[in-house]
């Protein structure tokens, strides 16, 4: 097979299609369109356009909510759609902060979870500031249905399902039977609005016994549901403010929170509210078209016409799967290529339905709350970094903007509130930068590089003087808070990450010293942005090259490389010595870390090679972590971060084997969502992003990679891996 190339920045030779024919993409999505034949709460499908995102039962619209609101919830959600509950007790940010001394010469400041009655004001700021500001459920748009005699039919009366995603095309086609009688319904989303539409054929319309309705929440302020508190109709409101023969505009006030709610229809249809949040549009045909558009201020025209939106997101999503990348698997015959190749496709979709947002995602993206609505910054590389390497850099601009503009100023004042020079990024987050109270997130580091990592990749997308202009200041300023939180050990004559929590969540009660992945991270941060400073006719910063040649190497223990050495966050920092620990407690500590995030591997897999570790015993700990880790525990994430592992280390099988283990949450729903946990997190778009950045790194391998065809797939001929626009990894 032959490879075609192309010249790029910095000398580098990327290829950009594996094969001298042409991947017809078309083909390679729709036979991965998922198909729904029966109810399945966790079976649920959304469409969206990066900023609005709906997610439809197999009626094709939200007609369930009550029997989904525990599988992938039927929730409408925006970048902008925000609440807060009253701050009735005056509380302030500052109510939540507590000093510590972690051994940087200074108090550290940090907002933490105060959970004892008797801490009072300071316990209530930490409830008020986690739960607020919260993301919205925007409302329900669904079917009521009736059988003959009035009654409701059930979801479990529908039948004759069939439901199929056509991702080509942005659109889900569902049809059923309710009471003997189909029903068939087109739906999708807008590419430039947040409105959701829909075409509804049966007879069931005229015969009155199929209606639309709408239906609006009041939020929930939960960590983790479908944002819908359908009980409190008393605490907000639904009016209709202006009406036409074919619009009806509804404005929605919750607390301090107004939004609007443009309803509009083609065909003869009744509108009538039957309930202070209930509306139901009635037509008087076997037809009807409608588009539900959710509006922040009232400036939207009303310009429903069904074809208009239908060609306009065949002309989107056609347009985008055209560009990008993709990875076609049809010629291999390794009977794991099929589930493979769908769980990329999906992901792709999904990824940008989810992500492609004004600002970080959340967990969950757009379909369904988790951590109340918030975006967590240390997943940040999880959700963005798939997009540069999948050649749609746009995507990262766009969040970047938001690092600059709405985070920056408030980082650099959590860093000097804290002691620090530059700017320190948070972790649990909303769209105006605030700060979240946690125990853990507060005292998470490993979030810090992630600006320069994307910054990175934008100039290697764009290697102009206008790409260092446009990043350059937050890079020089990530890079100074680094240089300025690493202690220097003046036994040793090394620096220590002291103090710091890791991205291994089993040491939440722990603060620890010299995390593996957090020493590799700031070696690749800190030599990023001396680059940037050449870049740009700096000289370099003196210390940052004495903080890279004199850190510490990963620590270790019988050749295997540990998962960093605790400290009891509520001991003095002279506690424990990073380098004269008895090896009893690093065995102790290291056996505990069999679970949660097997981070140590992200020293090798997601970054370029540092000499703070040696290649022959990254080798052993990945065989260590392949034979003894808690598999049970780990993270959708963590799969991909292994999987780049051994392709870095040359070793494909294991990488193949890494992506397609066998457990709970390493399990991709007929949606494509990464499933985790029945309770919480029913989806998980970080193990998404993890998947399509492996497999990009898989086919188009790396910077200082030999092998430019494939290098992260078994060369036993059943691995014929076609590709096109992928961009290798750093």
């Amino acid at each position: 097979m032959k490879n075609v190339f192309k010249t790029v920045m910095l000398g580098l030779l990327v290829p950009i299609i594996s094969s001298a024919n042409q991947i017809d993409r078309q083909v390679v999505v729709k036979r991965n369109n998922p198909i729904v034949t029966k109810a399945d709460t966790l079976a649920s499908l959304s469409v969206g356009n990066g900023h609005f995102v709906t997610t439809v039962d197999v009626t094709g619209l939200q007609s369930y909510p009550q029997d989904y609101k525990n599988g992938v919830p039927l929730c409408a959600m925006t970048d902008w759609g925000w609440h807060r509950f009253p701050n009735t007790k005056s509380l302030k940010p500052s109510d939540s902060e507590k000093a510590f001394d972690f051994g940087h010469g200074h108090k550290e400041v940090y907002a933490v979870e105060y959970k004892k009655v008797e801490d009072g004001m300071h316990k209530d700021a930490t409830e008020f500031f986690r739960v607020n500001p919260h993301r919205l459920n925007l409302g329900a748009v669904g079917l009521n249905l009736s059988d003959a005699k009035g009654n409701r039919i059930s979801l479990s009366q529908i039948t004759d399902i069939r439901q199929e995603q056509n991702l080509y095309d942005g659109e889900i086609i569902s049809s059923f039977v309710a009471d003997g009688q189909k029903v068939e319904v087109s739906t999708g989303v807008h590419p430039d609005k947040d409105a959701l539409y829909a075409r509804i054929r049966s007879q069931l319309l005229s015969d009155k016994r199929a209606t639309l309705r709408l239906h609006f929440p009041y939020p929930t302020g939960k960590h983790a549901d479908d944002a819908s508190d359908w009980t409190k109709p008393e605490k907000h409101l639904s009016d209709v403010i202006s009406q036409t023969e074919h619009t009806a505009l509804i404005k929605r006030t919750l607390d301090a929170t107004v939004y609007y709610v443009l309803l509009q229809w083609e065909g003869r249809a009744v509108l009538r509210k039957y309930a202070p949040h209930d509306f139901e549009l009635s037509s008087l045909d076997d037809t009807l078209t409608i588009a539900v558009e959710y509006l922040s201020d009232t400036t939207s025209k009303s310009d429903f016409c069904f074809e208009n939106y239908h060609n306009a997101t065949l002309h989107h999503w056609n347009a985008w799967w055209s560009n990008g990348a993709i990875v076609d698997f049809s010629a291999c015959t390794d009977s794991r290529a099929k589930e493979l190749e769908r769980r990329v496709v999906l992901s792709q979709y999904l990824t940008q339905i989810n992500c492609a947002n004004n600002m970080p995602p959340q967990e969950s993206g757009l379909t369904y709350n988790t951590w109340f609505g918030r975006p967590h910054l240390e997943m940040t590389w999880w959700h963005v970094v798939d997009f540069a390497l999948w050649d749609r850099p746009e995507v990262v601009a766009k969040i970047l903007k938001w690092y600059n503009n709405t985070a920056y100023p408030v980082a650099r004042k959590i860093a000097e509130r804290q002691g620090f020079k530059g700017v320190r990024w948070m972790k649990m987050t909303d769209p105006w930068a605030g700060e979240a109270p946690s125990n853990t997130g507060s005292f998470l580091i490993w979030q810090q590089p992630h600006y320069i990592y994307l910054a990175e990749e934008m100039y290697r997308a764009n290697p102009t003087s206008e790409t260092l202009r446009e990043y350059g200041e937050q890079v020089e300023a990530t890079a100074e808070f680094m240089a300025d939180f690493v202690t220097f050990d003046t036994k040793h004559k090394k620096y220590t990450l002291k103090g710091a929590t890791a991205m291994q969540e089993c040491m939440t009660k722990d603060i620890s010293y010299n995390q593996p992945f957090e020493l590799a991270y700031w070696s690749y941060g800190l030599s990023v942005a001396q680059k940037w400073r050449e870049r740009q006719g700096k000289a370099r910063v003196a210390l940052w090259d004495d903080i890279i040649d004199n850190l510490s190497t990963l620590p270790e223990n019988n050749g295997i490389y540990t998962a960093g050495q605790p400290i009891g966050i509520s001991d003095s920092h002279e506690a424990f010595d990073p380098f004269d620990a008895p090896t009893k407690k690093i065995e102790t500590f290291a056996d505990k870390c069999r679970n949660d995030h097997p981070a140590v591997l992200g020293a090798c897999g997601l970054l370029p090679y540092t000499s703070l570790y040696n290649m022959e015993k990254m080798k052993g700990t990945l065989d260590w972590v392949m034979k003894n880790w808690n598999w049970q525990t780990t993270w959708g994430w963590d799969y991909g971060m292994i999987a780049m592992t051994a392709a870095r280390l040359g070793d494909p099988e294991t990488a193949l084997k890494a992506l397609l283990i066998d457990t709970q949450k390493n399990t991709y729903l007929p949606s494509g969502h990464n499933f985790q946990t029945p309770d919480r997190l029913r989806i998980y778009l970080p193990g998404n992003g993890a998947l399509l950045t492996a497999i990009a790194m898989m086919c188009a391998g790396w910077d200082g990679c030999k092998d430019l065809h494939n290098p992260g797939f078994p060369k036993d001929g059943k691995w014929d891996v076609r590709w096109e626009g992928l961009k290798r990894m750093q």
